[in-house]
């Protein structure tokens, strides 16, 4: 607590005057200039028990659960319990009520930290529901997918993950490599929309040697509806006991390379049609399209 001394030695009378100035419906700011007090935690001391005038609360949409969480407060629940029964971060509680007088513990430590996890369950609940709410309406948004739409986001998709020549590589191979099997289907739809026949697809699996790679390759034939010959040799990458690999469990498949043989004439209109984004989007009347 801050040591009340030089000019603020006559603390009672300063007091007096800052009550006084409240009471006349001064807001905070005005009574530290009137007086003088640049330090808040004085200011704090001097207005203690005196509310703010109506005027000078602002409203806010959550007045009413700050209400209510002071009221709960005051009947002698804990931040845990105000949390389970309204629903809001412990945060904003604690920066509502956190003026009012703590509760006297009448549960066990063990009971209070069951309260708490159900309190985080619930709060985690509603934030999953939120999301998958979010990301349904996002679905629905994208609705059927045009020729021309598959057509361009599908240019985009090889370039960020597909095969591109180098200056220090130049080979101009069609190879498009992923771990994400939606990122596969919607990358051989887009195939099919070019005319890439199935016969001209030749697949690859790759994945760590430490996991199920029979069940990946099995999972990956399925996936495509590719007959066995189509798949060539698996590679099995080393597993280096020193590092923490992540790409672990019942879900890891490894990755999925897709080639289009005799794809070289393919690669370079892939190549063309990226330019021409971006080239499009570099347009002065970018912003006036529709």
């Amino acid at each position: 607590m801050t040591e009340i001394t030089g000019k603020y030695a006559d603390f009672e009378g300063l007091r007096e005057r800052a009550i006084a100035l409240r009471r006349e419906g001064l807001s905070r700011r005005q009574i530290r200039d009137r007086l003088h007090v640049d330090n808040n935690d004085i200011l704090n001391r001097l207005l203690e028990g005196e509310p703010a005038p109506e005027w000078t609360k602002r409203p806010n949409a959550k007045d009413d659960l700050r209400e209510r969480a002071r009221e709960l407060r005051l009947q002698g629940l804990t931040y845990d319990q105000i949390q389970v029964e309204l629903g809001c971060s412990k945060s904003s509680i604690s920066l509502w009520v956190r003026d009012l007088p703590k509760p006297e513990r009448q549960r066990t430590r063990e009971e209070a930290s069951a309260i708490a996890k159900r309190g985080w369950g619930d709060t985690m609940q509603r934030r999953e529901e939120k999301r998958q709410r979010t990301k349904k309406a996002a679905t629905d948004e994208i609705g059927a997918l045009s020729d021309r739409e598959l057509f361009l986001v599908g240019i985009g998709l090889y370039w960020s993950e597909g095969a591109k020549s180098k200056s220090h590589r130049p080979q101009e191979r069609v190879d498009f490599i992923n771990s994400d099997p939606q990122m596969i289907t919607v990358y051989l739809a887009w195939l099919r929309l070019l005319g890439v026949s199935a016969d001209r697809l030749r697949f690859h699996v790759s994945i760590h040697e430490s996991a199920d790679v029979p069940g990946a390759e099995r999972f990956w034939a399925d996936r495509v509806g590719a007959a066995p010959s189509a798949f060539g040799k698996t590679t099995l990458k080393k597993h280096n006991p020193k590092t923490s690999r992540k790409s672990v469990g019942e879900d890891y498949r490894g990755c999925l390379l897709v080639r289009v043989q005799q794809g070289a004439d393919l690669y370079r209109r892939i190549e063309g049609w990226w330019y021409g984004i971006v080239l499009s989007a570099h347009q002065p009347d970018q912003p006036n399209r529709t």
